[in-house]
């Protein structure tokens, strides 16, 4: 039985003191036990010989010094495990929240993980389709990868997050494919859209989810992540599945850690957020991958909203370091009713290259996806010209060029939150487009790809 102690100093918004511990270590789950018998639960924060800073799960509220007792509990934050756990929905701390019975556990896992020795892992080179022509096409997800999506607030990354999380698989596998979906600190209106979208799309039954609403503590927010990477290592390294994960809002995440560390009274760093913020991020963004030796992986998607649309920020700066790249959403797009309205030109998947080519989706993608950027890139130069210089300026091909970016706007990125387009459709889509333009100018595709493609109408 644990020791209990009634040696409550002080309570301090989510914070506590106890004094005289022994034996107690950091990151161990306490437990509160107060007059009337209700328990709440803790964990600790820090310790200082027999000083004891701990943490709050639920509120301090009726807390009473003198006749409450705290008790450790000997082990760090664990969820218990299973196959069962597909298309269930829990809360950030683990709970079942569907009203369906509690998960019987194969095993418990330490929801802090163990960081993936880099020696040990495998290179990510599998394509995953989305059937978003705007990823899939240019800037291509691979299986292991970390490719996280900046957004803005009040663009909807939640129907793209539903949508690739309803729509993902890895091609020519019967391998089995599980979505692990993590929301933080979103709204109760936010939070049904999701859990609506992957019943109605039948998701859910090969979908985990865990939802942390806004008005949840903010130490849950910040178990939220942990738990759902420990349902997928689970799922990926014990029963060799492919798994998703997709995390929703990483900001809110970051904005819980300062709020903590404020309460903690730690000196702050760039924009008040914790110096330690860096390794925090890394050490959920790295759990992703693939290891040597086994079949399943990690593929990660982190979701933020950039606060004033700043990339310079340091959540979505700090992200870019860790991660593989980043699909961009533009404000610019979404006012023109371009659906999803991912901005293709500094969005960027560093390991595209592995993905795609013969045998993976196409032989002649990574000529096309060249050749649509430079293309796309020159439209938009050329409209810019026409707004300052008028249309009268422009020579024919610059006005070709123009007509190329709003058809590309149009038909390639534009496909609105059910289309799912396999990859050979995204590819048609990208030949139709290229025939905009004359042959001669299609510098950057192979002359057999040419022969084999242009020319179809």
């Amino acid at each position: 039985m644990p020791k209990e102690y009634r040696t409550i100093e002080e309570v301090a918004g989510p914070l506590m003191l106890v004094r005289g511990v022994q034996n107690v270590t950091y990151d161990e789950l306490g437990e509160i036990e107060l007059a009337d018998g209700e328990k709440r639960r803790c964990k600790v924060l820090e310790i200082d010989g027999g000083n004891a800073l701990v943490q709050l799960f639920e509120a301090s509220a009726g807390i009473n010094l003198e006749s409450s007792k705290v008790r450790f509990l000997g082990r760090s934050m664990e969820l218990g495990v299973s196959e069962d756990m597909l298309s269930r929905i829990f809360d950030g701390l683990g709970r079942p929240i569907d009203g369906g019975p509690e998960i019987l556990p194969e095993k418990r896992m330490n929801i802090n993980g163990l960081p993936m020795n880099p020696a040990a892992r495998n290179y990510p080179q599998e394509f995953i389709q989305t059937g978003i022509s705007a990823i899939d096409g240019l800037n291509t997800l691979v299986r292991g990868q970390k490719l996280p999506i900046f957004s803005g607030s009040g663009l909807p990354h939640a129907n793209l997050a539903a949508q690739i999380a309803r729509q993902a698989k890895v091609r020519g596998t019967s391998e089995p494919f599980a979505v692990v979906f993590a929301a933080m600190g979103i709204t109760f209106e936010e939070a049904n859209f999701f859990m609506e979208s992957f019943r109605e799309t039948g998701a859910i039954d090969r979908s985990v989810m865990f939802i942390n609403l806004a008005n949840d503590p903010a130490v849950e927010r910040i178990a939220t992540p942990r738990m759902a990477l420990t349902a997928a290592e689970y799922l990926a390294f014990e029963k060799n599945m492919h798994v998703l994960v997709i995390l929703t809002d990483i900001t809110n995440y970051a904005d819980a850690l300062r709020e903590i560390s404020a309460a903690r009274k730690e000196v702050p760093g760039r924009r008040g957020y914790p110096g330690y913020m860096y390794t925090d991020l890394a050490s959920l963004y790295e759990r992703a991958g693939r290891q040597k030796g086994k079949s399943g992986s990690i593929t990660l998607i982190p979701i933020l909203t950039m606060p004033e649309d700043d990339k310079t920020h340091p959540i979505p700066d700090l992200t870019g370091y860790i991660t593989e790249g980043q699909i961009i959403l533009s404000r610019e797009l979404y006012r023109k009713n371009v659906l999803p309205p991912i901005d293709v030109l500094p969005s960027l998947s560093r390991l595209k290259d592995k993905g795609i080519g013969e045998g993976k989706t196409r032989a002649d993608h990574a000529d096309v996806m060249n050749q649509l950027f430079a293309a796309y890139a020159r439209g938009k130069d050329a409209k810019e010209l026409m707004v300052i210089l008028g249309e009268a300026a422009l020579t024919d091909m610059d006005k070709l060029y123009a007509r190329f970016a709003d058809e590309f706007e149009r038909e390639y990125v534009s496909q609105g939150y059910y289309a799912n387009r396999d990859i050979e459709e995204t590819m048609e889509i990208g030949w139709k487009l290229l025939r905009i333009l004359p042959r001669s100018e299609l510098k950057r595709i192979k002359d057999k790809y040419l022969d084999q493609y242009y020319e179809e109408s």
